[in-house]
């Protein structure tokens, strides 16, 4: 089966919880709590609270970009809010984020403690906070934000989009697959060619730009998303592989891709993470048992 034709839109929309697919279980048309549980708080000035998704990563990447450039109030605590279990849906994450979506970031220096939600505008936050990964001058600003933005607004069709149809609808809709698709593709051609002309998206600096975008479409380009690199033809967007590698050589990057993972590779797994240690103790793979 690839796609219901009978189906007729009725004139009033129900909600069915028995609507299929890998989400089916959370998903919900109304905001709020479902259950009380207060957030956990580290002895770090910025508690995040997120999952190792594309919108994860970027700010892990962030705060391991500052950490490795030797700003000390960029220390964090990383709990992780297991977003198919609904712990998205606790009262004290939807204090943070009421719109119940990973990541969210607390910042304890201020007074009261500042909430920061939705992925863009935490790396605005942080960037503008520690004074890195945002140029200066009023045009390479501007241009970096203007790729900040675009990735904010169209990794929607991405991952909600192609994602979803693609890997996790509970049965192949051709229509759903076949638009997505070449939404995608398209995106992946806007950023070849803006990758044909400059080193990173905003010039010539790396910035929050490439980390948000490196996310999603650098990872989708490496084979990571998916498993669609074979379908997408993502080694035809040559500009976009030789960006994405450049970035996913970064330590810092490495890094913040392992934290709050909790699939693939155990070694690539730092579920929590609370002190730059953590990473050389603290993996799945050193916390499994032996037998």
């Amino acid at each position: 089966m690839t796609q219901d034709t009978d189906y007729t839109p009725p004139k009033v929309w129900t909600w069915e919880r028995a609507s299929g697919g890998k989400f089916a279980s959370i998903n919900r048309p109304v905001a709020g709590p479902t259950h009380d549980r207060e957030l956990p708080v580290g002895r770090h000035p910025l508690q995040l609270y997120s999952m190792g998704t594309p919108n994860g990563v970027k700010v892990t990447v962030m705060l391991e970009e500052l950490l490795a450039l030797g700003h000390t109030g960029a220390e964090y605590d990383a709990w992780l809010i297991r977003i198919t279990e609904g712990d998205q849906f606790g009262s004290g994450f939807v204090e943070v984020n009421p719109n119940s979506k990973i990541p969210a970031l607390m910042d304890h220096t201020t007074q009261p403690p500042t909430r920061v939600f939705e992925s863009g505008a935490i790396l605005l936050y942080l960037a503008e906070r520690f004074g890195e990964f945002l140029p200066s001058d009023h045009a390479s600003r501007t241009e970096t934000l203007n790729w900040l933005f675009w990735q904010m607004g169209s990794a929607p069709f991405l991952g909600g989009g192609f994602g979803h149809f693609y890997a996790y609808a509970p049965f192949p809709i051709e229509y759903a697959i076949d638009r997505f698709t070449m939404e995608t593709k398209r995106q992946l051609d806007v950023l070849d060619r803006r990758l044909a002309e400059a080193r990173f998206l905003g010039g010539d600096t790396y910035t929050i730009a490439d980390i948000a975008n490196w996310a999603w479409y650098g990872q989708l380009a490496l084979g990571r998303l998916y498993d669609a690199g074979e379908f997408l033809q993502v080694q035809e967007y040559r500009h976009v592989q030789r960006w994405a590698r450049e970035i996913d050589a970064r330590p810092a990057v490495q890094r913040g891709r392992m934290v709050n993972r909790t699939f693939g590779e155990p070694e690539m797994q730092l579920h929590e993470r609370h002190d730059a240690s953590d990473f050389a103790t603290r993996t799945q793979d050193k916390l499994a048992p032996v037998e």
